[in-house]
């Protein structure tokens, strides 16, 4: 599994019915990507508990060569044209998990990315995420969650999608538009390694 996420931060007074018509339009068109695991078409809205207007997409693959195939092929270009070439933020994937709430739909996102300090073993402190990650998949309202790291920033990423508005989960919140999940089931559940 790898997970990617970009940011397109906009202007506080931008539209964001321009995001979510684009996502009612088009999110449609990777529900049959191969090596897609997952896509949350995320977005959150300036002053409704974020500092910032953003769409940030938030991608696990079941397979390296899906995310080579969307990154170089004309799905991320759509994004390129229509605002400039974002960073690319990835990392390794750690484990993965179905929560309670698999089944139902996911209307919230909550990412979290902690750095692994200098001076402290990258082992244990995995180990200690791995725990968390089965903790928080574990959760009532939880629909699945994922565990990756950036070893070049020794950075981890929680990422959980819930079925409700209001989890009780630290990290930036978004608001789910839609979900494509082709091969989900792909996504091996448990520990990575």
């Amino acid at each position: 599994m790898h997970a990617m996420q970009y940011e397109i931060t906009l202007p506080a007074d931008y539209d964001m019915g321009i995001i979510r018509d684009r996502v009612a339009t088009r999110g449609h068109l990777l529900d049959a990507f191969p090596g897609l695991g997952l896509k949350a078409y995320l977005m959150r809205v300036r002053g409704a508990g974020s500092p910032v207007n953003q769409y940030a997409p938030l991608y696990l693959w079941s397979a390296p060569e899906g995310m080579n195939s969307f990154l170089w092929g004309p799905g991320f270009q759509g994004i390129v044209d229509d605002f400039g070439r974002p960073e690319v933020q990835h990392w390794t994937g750690l484990a993965y998990h179905e929560g309670p709430s698999a089944s139902a739909p996911a209307r919230t996102a909550v990412r979290r990315r902690q750095r692994i300090p200098a001076g402290v073993l990258p082992g244990p402190a995995v180990e200690e995420a791995l725990v968390e990650t089965r903790r928080l998949a574990a959760l009532d309202g939880v629909v699945c969650a994922a565990l990756a790291v950036d070893p070049r920033h020794w950075e981890l990423l929680y990422a959980t999608l819930w079925e409700h508005d209001s989890p009780k989960a630290v990290g930036d919140r978004y608001h789910v538009l839609h979900l494509s999940q082709p091969e989900r089931s792909a996504l091996r559940p448990g520990r990575h390694w």
